[in-house]
């Protein structure tokens, strides 16, 4: 089974861009970056030859000897079966985070030698530059940033006609049943498989729940060992617990991240660098309160009252040990955190549309909350997420009357309808946000 990847299609956009720089993509482990960057050479370009600084640590040493890259690529040019050809090669630097200097020579790459496509990656990159305090050619690269597999391309792999019908909308209006039952369906198989290329390929190629959940478990496994071998020794048992409580942390009613659940008696600075590191890593999203929704809304967030969600909901849901069957069946009651797979879910959704922004959430002094507020253009969007049909509760309304947003969104399992500036919109087309508000945009509105 193959998964296509959306990020390709901006890859295609960097290589023809007239002023491209070295791309260094970022992105938590095992999410397909190497695959990515493999495809793309083969499919976009004449040649694509790849360098692998952990496998091949012979290259190290030539780096160390020249910053030019003329000098560089006739070296490298011994090391590879393809020409490097300006224009026809794409070049990959994998896991460049064991190299500091090539990882500085990009800078070069970008200064001296632009008409190369070089395209770097590597595993927990942003972890790996703070711990040995490596540096990185500012403004001389673009930082692009990569997802697990979202549920718009797991959609298109799983049922493409449901896909097409998706991606041709043209109106806001409700969907036909039979279309609304099967993204609903397909949306409960993608929460129990989550995004790791390695789980969805075990779930849609049918090997059977079991293949799904070693494929989690493995993965699990391997984040354990990155704390032991890029964490500081005193750091490895607070990043373990804040990573085993998401859970915990996520069940609440109230999903703001307490550090008590950690351990009695803990305290924010002591934790706040193991917070970090799973942020580095794309482990963990933080997401934090806002006193109100201003713009910019990081001029209004409040560092101490935040809420952390997992890089991926099926990684969360083994980590949970929440049985597959209870995902798959529409009526499972398994109350608090049913709400927070939805809402882990539907940010997961939003956050490849969101070019590296990071929304925010709102709470009131009477309780109210709103899951998510996000920038759109020149729009500040509430957004509220419910995990079924059931759409009683004010909040959305207590901040629709104190701040009357242009536009609102609510996901739920309801189906698709605009009214008076509120989208109600079924939580499977988060990930379509950008072709729904440009809809919606076009659209009159009639205050409620």
């Amino acid at each position: 089974m193959r998964i296509e990847r959306d990020i390709i299609q901006r890859l295609k956009l960097w290589k023809v861009s007239p002023n491209r720089k070295p791309i260094l993509l970022k992105g938590a482990r095992q999410i397909g970056k190497s695959w990515v960057m493999e495809t793309f050479g083969q499919e976009c370009f004449e040649y694509c030859v790849k360098f692998d600084f952990d496998r091949q640590v012979e290259l190290h040493s030539l780096f160390k000897t020249t910053k030019s890259p003329e000098r560089l690529l006739k070296e490298l040019a011994l090391h590879c079966q393809q020409p490097i050809i300006p224009g026809k090669t794409l070049i990959i630097f994998d896991e460049i985070q064991e190299c500091e200097e090539a990882l500085n020579s990009l800078k070069y790459f970008c200064e001296d030698a632009p008409q190369y496509h070089v395209i770097a990656a590597g595993s927990l990159l942003g972890v790996a530059v703070k711990k040995r305090r490596m540096s990185v050619p500012v403004g001389k690269v673009r930082v692009l940033r990569m997802f697990p597999v979202s549920f718009r391309e797991f959609l298109r792999a799983s049922d493409l006609d449901t896909f097409n019908f998706v991606e041709n909308l043209e109106v806001i209006e409700h969907l036909p049943e039979i279309i609304l039952n099967k993204l609903c369906t397909e949306y409960r198989r993608y929460q129990v498989s989550g995004g790791m290329p390695a789980a969805v390929v075990s779930l849609l190629d049918n090997q059977g729940i079991r293949a799904v959940e070693e494929s989690l478990q493995d993965i699990l496994d391997l984040y354990e060992l990155d704390f032991a071998k890029y964490a500081r020794p005193e750091e490895i048992p607070r990043i373990h617990a804040i990573w085993h409580s998401l859970p915990a942390q996520l069940s609440k009613e109230n999903r703001k991240f307490i550090y008590r659940v950690l351990r009695t008696g803990a305290r924010s600075k002591d934790y706040e660098d193991a917070l970090m590191w799973l942020e580095e890593a794309g482990m963990i999203y933080r997401i934090y309160n806002i006193s109100k929704p201003g713009m910019p809304l990081s001029a209004y967030q409040e560092t101490n009252a935040f809420k952390v969600y997992a890089c991926d909901c099926g990684l969360l849901r083994r980590l949970a040990l929440l049985p597959a069957a209870v995902i798959t069946d529409p009526i499972a009651n398994y109350t608090e955190f049913k709400g927070a797979m939805a809402e882990n879910a539907v940010l997961q959704s939003l956050l490849p549309l969101l070019d590296g922004q990071m929304p925010c959430y709102w709470t009131s002094a009477a309780s109210a909350e709103v899951e998510y507020v996000l920038q759109w253009n020149e729009n500040i969007i509430p957004i509220e997420v419910k995990a079924e049909g059931n759409i009683n509760g004010n909040s959305l309304s207590v901040y629709n009357k104190k701040y009357a947003p242009k536009y609102r969104i609510r996901y739920s399992t309801l189906n698709l309808q605009y009214n008076g500036g509120l989208i109600s919109c079924p939580s499977p087309l988060a990930g379509w946000m950008d072709r729904i508000m440009g809809i919606v945009e076009k659209m009159p509105i009639i205050n409620s």
